[in-house]
């Protein structure tokens, strides 16, 4: 049974042409800390020159470094072809980002991952970038920007420092919506936001050029979990996690998981990612179950607990404008009231709703099974 630990998050990142799409994707690169990243560039033209541009990062058009950033120029149609080939466990990939054409349909490529049949990847949002100062004039060449905010999970509004307040306050009302907006500078936006970090202790072999620039920047401890952001003065630039909050959530007594289906199917506009792992107590007393959720995307993935683990359900939250104490109070209403009743037979059916089909276990005896489909892209 694969987990999202396992399996590789698939990030696709749009915007029109101009609005800092491989600016931020060479922010991600260069601020990747150790974390493998697979890059796959989508140019429109036969002149690749966003791939020339984040070549110049990685050395060509197609490299792989000791620290294991990658970059391919590929054409929509050779999109599964590449996949496998980044997804072989030789290349150890921590996390795969396609840069869309600016004049790509990033729903249909979306649609393309959603259908994939490769079972070591799973879908990581789809980043919309906004040019802040050149919004109303996009907004009235290509109308069509409105559908591609309304399907994102995650808007990064850059070029901020290009725009007075006024305009800012404005932009901000115009775009809120289901998706978080967090606001950018050159493309600055934390990495921890997209995908999770490689630890420090977890790399291996010499000195890379990201340890440098994290030294360089002061950005080393301010982007963890964890860390106080109330405490971040002093630095000599903004803080990348400042658009952003995150919760975190832990319970020793199980979660009812029709509650929780009634929470994440509730969930509020802001709340980007949700990760960690679940323990439904009596309605499932062999597996816990990873979660991970991006946007409105939702899986489920059942693990065997191990021998004298720990049974608890751990979770966080990732979001913009987001109500954290009030997201705390309500997943504290999702814990069961009596751990020692037995739940009914439709209990886990919500969830399992969620499970990958391919990927499930037979389960012996008689145990219903959800319905058929999980987490469809809307």
């Amino acid at each position: 049974m694969n987990s999202p630990s396992k399996q590789i998050p698939v990030i696709v990142l749009a915007g029109f042409l101009g609005s800092g799409k491989t600016t931020l994707l060479n922010h991600l690169l260069r601020a990747c800390r150790g974390t493998r990243i697979g890059a796959i560039v989508n140019d429109f033209g036969s002149i690749e020159i966003d791939a020339m541009t984040v070549a110049g990062q990685l050395g060509d058009s197609t490299v792989s470094l000791g620290n294991g950033c990658l970059c391919c120029a590929v054409d929509a149609s050779e999109l599964d072809l590449y996949l496998d080939k980044l997804t072989r466990p030789a290349a150890r990939l921590d996390v795969i980002v396609i840069e869309a054409s600016g004049l790509a349909e990033p729903q249909e490529l979306v649609k393309m991952l959603l259908a994939s049949e490769n079972p070591r990847i799973v879908y990581g949002g789809l980043v919309e970038v906004v040019d802040a100062a050149e919004y109303d004039a996009t907004r009235e060449k290509h109308p069509e920007i409105e559908r591609h905010l309304s399907v994102a999970d995650l808007v990064v509004l850059n070029k901020t420092d290009r725009v007075g307040e006024a305009d800012l306050a404005r932009l901000r009302t115009a775009l809120a919506g289901a998706a978080a907006v967090v606001e950018s500078a050159y493309g600055r936006v934390d990495p921890e936001l997209f995908f999770d970090r490689r630890p420090l202790t977890e790399r291996v072999g010499q000195l890379a050029f990201d340890d440098l620039l994290d030294d360089l920047s002061g950005e080393g401890s301010c982007g963890e979990y964890g860390h106080d952001h109330s405490a971040c003065t002093g630095h000599a630039h903004p803080h990348l996690h400042a658009g952003y909050e995150s919760v975190a959530f832990t319970s020793d007594v199980p979660i009812d998981p029709r509650r929780l289906m009634a929470f994440l199917d509730t969930r509020p506009e802001g709340l980007y990612r949700i990760k960690g792992f679940v323990d439904f107590g009596a309605a499932d007393t062999r597996n816990r179950y990873s979660l991970h959720a991006v946007g409105r995307f939702l899986r489920f993935y059942p693990e065997r607990w191990e021998r004298e683990q720990e049974r608890r359900t751990e979770l966080v939250l990732i979001g913009a404008g987001i109500d954290a104490p009030d997201l705390d109070k309500q997943l504290a209403g999702c814990v069961v009231a009596d751990p020692g009743e037995t739940p009914p037979e439709h209990a886990m059916w919500g969830v399992l709703r969620y499970v990958p089909e391919p990927e499930r276990e037979p389960e012996p005896g008689p145990e219903p099974r959800g319905p058929e489909g999980a987490g469809e892209f809307e």
